[in-house]
């Protein structure tokens, strides 16, 4: 028989999570509704454009690729894969090998647009408070995420985070929460998870407002006018002046 979660792993594997996500859906309708023009990213390419064109694609599809493999190993069941004849072997040799390369893509990424902007002195000037506390939160759960990953396959005891995180994962919006299953997980799984949470209830009020920014309205827009600025616009030369 299991022994009934405590106190504390109510408070961190069922009360921090809905409090993140309320956080994350209210704070984003909030934002949207009373300050929609500070919803941008404030880019900083006019300040610095080297840099920026080598670490923002590294960051951006290496966080792409981590964001659809944990949709992946976190939504989709373990038995749904074995129903299609994925092996357990076949699933974490491409998930790791996966993960590994997206982890490593999007901290090198990071790492060069935190050195740029540590560095620029333009684009360290227009770095607020609320941008280091968002690289902080970032970069930790990607360090926490891929030093669990590598660790674990490192010592050949790689934890099978399908039987555990991902159906603790799965129950909070089943609210049905399980916090025995998390934890009952590797401390670094654990702290992963803390950290995730703490970025979802920061998104809100950061530049990451921006993932959910779509130009739909380039589609529908009219046409912009151009209008010449040359001396002499038509066929006709110009009259003298005094």
């Amino acid at each position: 028989m299991t022994a009934p979660p405590s106190t504390l792993d109510i408070m961190l594997w069922v009360v921090v999570p809905y409090v993140a996500i309320a956080v994350f859906v209210v704070g984003h309708v909030w934002r949207y509704r009373y300050d929609k023009f500070g919803w941008t990213t404030r880019s900083s390419q006019l300040y610095e454009s080297r840099l920026l064109r080598l670490g923002s694609p590294l960051f951006h599809f290496g966080i792409l690729l981590v964001a659809l493999g944990h949709v992946g190993g976190l939504l989709v069941p373990k038995s749904w894969t074995e129903a299609i004849g994925i092996s357990e072997t076949a699933y974490h040799a491409v998930a790791v090998g996966l993960g590994v390369l997206a982890g490593a893509c999007t901290l090198v990424g990071a790492a060069i647009l935190v050195y740029r902007r540590r560095t620029v002195g333009p684009v360290f000037s227009a770095t607020t408070r609320n941008d280091k506390v968002m690289y902080v939160l970032l970069v930790g759960a990607i360090v926490l995420g891929l030093g669990t990953t590598v660790l674990g396959n490192l010592t050949d005891h790689p934890h099978d985070y399908r039987e555990s995180v991902s159906p603790w994962f799965r129950s909070i919006f089943y609210l049905r929460p399980e916090p025995e299953l998390m934890a009952a997980a590797p401390l670094g799984f654990r702290l992963h998870a803390l950290a995730a949470w703490a970025l979802f209830a920061f998104w809100p009020f950061s530049r990451l407002v921006h993932v959910f920014s779509m130009p739909l309205g380039y589609l529908t827009r009219p046409y912009i006018v151009y209008r010449s600025r040359d001396e002499q616009p038509g066929n006709r030369p110009p009259r003298r002046g005094w």
